[in-house]
């Protein structure tokens, strides 16, 4: 019974190693395209500044109403169903890119990647989610969001030695291959079997079939705190030239990812042995001292280390957050509360430097950054209400 119990607890299984890949290649994918497509709209389509950054961003867009659509309807399609046509859709999507067009077609053809993008995402989320282990949910979801982390920071850099050294055809046609893999490993997950409850043939419209009410709380704080990251996902490597410091900000998200990686594994069964809160309150101080140290930056190590500890707070309460989104979730409903905990996210990373570049003429990016300190702690103290001072720690 002992060995049956510990068959049950493992993490890391075929499913989720699978997974895993296929949300890593995904999103590298995304990145990859997101700190390119606005330079390519513009040499290559002439593209004013504020089109380009339109032809980049829509995508966020077409992400959110995949996002809404698959975490409404993935209990009745099924995860696997899913991931295949969203991972299909990708590939397409990808191919289309070698197609010559025109400024408007490429912006139709951004929305429809998002939206492919996030039926997919949707399905590897909830997949992963089924098959992490309860017991294991905070080390599991850390671990899988690292696939997240580690895009995030490969990806922007891949675009621009591929854009510096082969052109834009190059980023294409690494962006086809990733989709090509994806799919071809998407055919390989067999998600879990999940009972779904039997619903009345008429339906009114409601909010509780897009949104998971239980998630919200969470996804509020996760709202927050997006938008204080948003500043550096934006304008850091404004920053750091600005205050001639390229050098080290070009080193900047690799320093992110390597302090996420190393300290997930700590992070992680430390939520699930002892409870959310003795994570998340350090995590938070430690990304408002992150934010505190780039405002103040004047030297390559200071730079550095404002991306260390950011790594340490805002990387860690992103996959934290997420695994508590789903842990007050039924099993049925994890598709909508993963919808719910990421449509909070983007709209914080997208709403985010569309306020923020209000403020950089007025302030400067000093100032600024300096200012999201505040938002930081604000962000502590939604936490503690919505979630903290519920959660007992042990």
């Amino acid at each position: 019974m002992l060995m049956e119990d510990r068959k049950q607890e493992k993490l890391w299984t075929k499913g989720f190693i699978l997974t895993s890949v296929v949300n890593m290649m995904l999103t590298l994918s995304l990145y990859l395209l997101l700190v390119t497509m606005a330079v390519y709209a513009i040499e290559t389509y002439d593209a004013s500044v504020s089109m380009a950054g339109f032809v980049s961003s829509v995508f966020i867009i077409g992400t959110l109403f995949g996002r809404l659509y698959g975490g409404k309807n993935i209990a009745r399609i099924g995860n696997r169903k899913m991931l295949l046509f969203g991972s299909a859709a990708v590939l397409v999507s990808t191919a289309l890119y070698f197609v010559p067009m025109g400024i408007y077609p490429l912006m139709g053809l951004r929305f429809l990647h998002g939206v492919a993008l996030g039926l997919a995402a949707t399905a590897t989320g909830t997949i992963v989610a089924q098959i992490i282990p309860r017991s294991r949910s905070g080390e599991g979801i850390g671990y899988f969001s690292m696939s997240v982390v580690m895009a995030t920071a490969v990806g922007p850099l891949i675009g621009v030695v591929l854009l510096n050294q082969y052109g834009f055809t190059s980023i294409f046609i690494f962006s086809l291959v990733m989709a090509v893999i994806s799919l071809l490993l998407s055919l390989r997950v067999r998600p879990p079997e999940v009972e779904v409850p039997e619903v009345s043939s008429y339906k009114r419209f409601s909010l509780s079939d897009y949104f998971e009410a239980r998630a919200l709380p969470i996804s509020s704080v996760m709202f927050v705190l997006a938008f204080a990251y948003s500043s550096i996902l934006s304008f850091v490597t404004g920053y750091s030239g600005e205050i001639d410091l390229v050098e080290a900000g070009s080193f900047f998200f690799l320093v992110y990812g390597i302090s996420v990686l190393l300290s997930r594994p700590v992070t992680g069964p430390l939520m699930d042995r002892k409870g959310a809160n003795i994570v998340v309150y350090p995590a938070l101080i430690l990304f408002a001292a992150g934010m505190l140290t780039i405002s103040q930056a004047d030297a390559g190590w200071m730079l550095l280390l404002a991306a260390l500890l950011i790594g340490l707070g805002y990387g860690n309460f992103q996959s934290i957050s997420q695994a508590l989104a789903i842990q007050a979730t039924p099993r049925h409903r994890m598709g909508l509360a993963n919808t719910t905990y990421f449509i909070a996210l983007d709209l914080g990373l997208g709403f985010g430097p569309l306020v923020l570049g209000f403020i950089v003429p007025m302030l400067g990016y000093r100032g600024m950054y300096f200012s999201l300190v505040f938002v930081i702690l604000l962000g502590i103290v939604v936490y503690h209400f919505a979630h903290g001072m519920k959660s007992r720690t042990v």
